[in-house]
């Protein structure tokens, strides 16, 4: 099944903070740590393995989703999410940048 449309990823530089400000809820990483181990997820099963209600779970995926840190498949009535593996590789190039002093885009 064909991935869901996605808005237009902002600027880089804008990109990088929206995804990290993602990353700092302990729920949010752990839900990307979740989906790099199993891809793929429907998000209801995210709110039995965070003890969470359902509509935060909504939320904390809708974060993910603007920040362009997951793709989502829609199976029927459920959506499925993935971890995407470009944002990561971004999000990799900046911290390798911070290491190596390289200038900002």
């Amino acid at each position: 099944m064909p991935t869901t449309a996605a808005s237009p990823a902002p600027a880089p530089a804008d990109l990088a903070v929206d995804r990290f400000r993602a990353l700092g809820h302990p729920v949010r990483l752990g839900i990307l740590r979740e989906l790099a181990r199993t891809p793929d997820t429907c998000a209801c099963d995210f709110a039995e393995v965070f003890d969470v209600s359902q509509p935060t779970i909504s939320q904390h995926l809708k974060v993910l989703r603007e920040a362009h840190l997951v793709t989502t498949v829609r199976r029927g009535n459920q959506i499925c999410y993935s971890l995407d593996p470009q944002a990561v590789t971004g999000l990799r190039s900046v911290l390798g940048d911070l290491l190596t002093g390289a200038p900002a885009e």
